[in-house]
């Protein structure tokens, strides 16, 4: 079976309900806190392995409690963690979640996952042709650059979504075989905004023909439109009951990259990473929600 390899950021998740955020030196008392494990990279190989691909992480974690608790729950998840490696003097990623009832409002605190650089070695004895490299850009940029380059020399398929957002992206995309922007994003990718629809899709079409480069536009209870030779075509979201929407794109991220190494085709990827990502929205934390493909099947 061809593997997944996810080259991406570990984070230990706090999220904390609240009314609203606090004023400037207002204190605030909240109803709950939880904490789950989290950071893209970790949340996509999650999503890949619960849909039963084979998965191997390459990250950095702090010498620390955190760490220690994220690298026995991504082993409980069957993930290959050999290439994560813990640092001394540095903690583990930490993001702040404050769950709101409109939404959520996140600080990101990256600690050991801007240490993340020593890559070549993993990827060049790891990475085999046909083989899913997805990354995200919670990590250093070069490194990140780096290891589409490593990736996409021995054969295998790039993925890169573009959060957070960074404008050197652009310069990646001869390396990038499926780019994967949420709106804002792709926006970025742009650099204007869009404000009609019929336009969306022709920019859309526009963008991907001119780089050669298959984009997948996520876009929340709208769906997901994707581009082929000669048109854009959008999935629409499945109507569900909103209860966290933290991971929901590592969700379709993981998933897709998940299928494609299964060698099912783009279309059929999208539309099950798109039943994934839906579903996921439905429970509280960004990887407590992510299913099996028992799961996406009842669903």
């Amino acid at each position: 079976m061809n593997k997944v390899i996810v080259l991406g950021s570990i984070n230990m998740d706090m999220v904390m309900e609240t009314d609203r955020l606090p004023k400037v030196g207002e204190t605030l008392l909240g109803q709950s806190i939880d904490y789950y494990v989290g950071g893209k990279g970790a949340n996509q190989a999650v999503a890949a392995a619960r849909v039963g691909a084979k998965v191997s992480l390459i990250g950095k974690i702090g010498d620390d409690t955190f760490g220690s608790k994220v690298y026995k729950h991504l082993k409980q998840e069957k993930i290959d963690v050999s290439g994560v490696t813990s640092e001394k003097n540095i903690f583990t990623g930490v993001a702040s979640i404050f769950k709101l009832k409109e939404d959520n409002a996140i600080v990101v605190l990256p600690g050991a996952n801007m240490l993340l650089q020593d890559i070549e070695t993993n990827l060049t004895e790891n990475v085999k042709s046909d083989d899913i490299l997805l990354t995200q850009l919670e990590i250093p940029i070069e490194t990140v650059q780096k290891g589409l380059s490593l990736a996409k020399a021995k054969g295998a398929v790039t993925i890169l979504n573009p959060a957070p957002y960074d404008e050197k992206v652009i310069d990646m995309l001869p390396v990038v075989d499926i780019i994967t922007p949420n709106e804002t994003e792709f926006e970025g990718l742009l650099g204007y905004s869009i404000t009609d629809e019929g336009q969306f899709e022709k920019e859309m079409l526009n963008w991907s023909r001119t780089h050669k480069t298959q984009l997948i536009v996520t876009r929340g209870g709208d769906g997901i439109s994707y581009t082929t030779e000669n048109e854009v075509i959008t999935i629409p979201a499945k109507e569900v009951t909103v209860v966290d929407t933290t991971g929901a794109g590592d969700t379709f991220n993981g998933i897709l990259a998940a299928c494609l190494a299964k060698e099912m085709t783009v279309s059929e990827a999208i539309q099950l990473a798109g039943k994934g990502a839906t579903l996921s929205v439905t429970k509280l934390g960004a990887q407590t929600g992510m299913p099996t493909l028992e799961d996406i099947d009842l669903f």
